[in-house]
């Protein structure tokens, strides 16, 4: 899996990092340690979710139970 985008540092007390691969991968780190990819994402979701207010809040509204997702870490 190749990032075409860095690493991003998120400012959120529930979302530590997200990354996001040409292949509609997204990969989140949790503050608590877990790290998950999100597997059919569309480009528009990763846009979102860097410029919403409350990443978290995104996250469990427009993330969370909608896409395929294994844990990595």
């Amino acid at each position: 899996m190749s990032y075409s985008q860095r690493l991003y540092t998120l400012d959120s007390s529930v979302l530590k990092s997200a990354a996001y691969s040409t292949d509609e991968t997204l990969q989140l780190e949790f503050r608590t340690g877990p790290v998950y990819r999100y597997f059919r994402v569309p480009p528009t979701i990763f846009q979102n979710l860097m410029t919403a207010t409350s990443k978290g809040a995104y996250y469990n509204r427009n993330i969370r139970k909608s896409f395929p997702y294994q844990r990595v870490a």
